[in-house]
């Protein structure tokens, strides 16, 4: 073999083994840090559970429903939505189909409009209170 190439391969694996000492002596918890996941998961019984969500008490208001739900889509007329404050459009829905059928509509879902809107976790006297909310204003 040539010498070159033997003090070419000796100069590779001392370069291998510099680098292994230093990852080696490198401070684990700077690799655990980066290492870390973006969220932490609080279980109950640690610090980070203590903090309490306030949860609603009761029904959530018509309006409350309009300006947290409905308005993503009635505010713009999306997809053909009637828009919050158009009498017209509204007096025609309701003319067409009365408040049980707008609730039905609402509640199952149509055309563009998922089931619920976009509140799935709406009560029935809920979404009706939106109904109103939106076929008043």
């Amino acid at each position: 073999m040539n010498l070159a190439v033997i003090l070419r391969g000796l100069l590779a694996a001392s370069a291998v083994c510099a680098s292994l000492v230093v990852l080696a002596n490198t401070d684990n918890a700077e690799i655990v840090e980066r290492l870390k996941p973006a969220g932490e998961v609080c279980m109950a019984g640690d610090e980070c559970a203590a903090a309490v969500v306030e949860v609603a008490a009761g029904p959530r208001s018509g309006k409350e429903l309009y300006d947290t739900k409905c308005m993503v889509c009635h505010a713009a007329g999306v997809a053909g939505a009637p828009k919050f404050g158009d009498s017209a459009a509204w007096d025609a829905r309701v003319s067409a189909k009365g408040l049980d059928g707008l609730f039905d509509s609402a509640w199952n879902g149509i055309n563009a409009m998922p089931a619920k809107g976009t509140c799935n976790d709406c009560t029935e006297d809920e979404i009706k209170s939106a109904i109103a909310y939106m076929t008043e204003g």
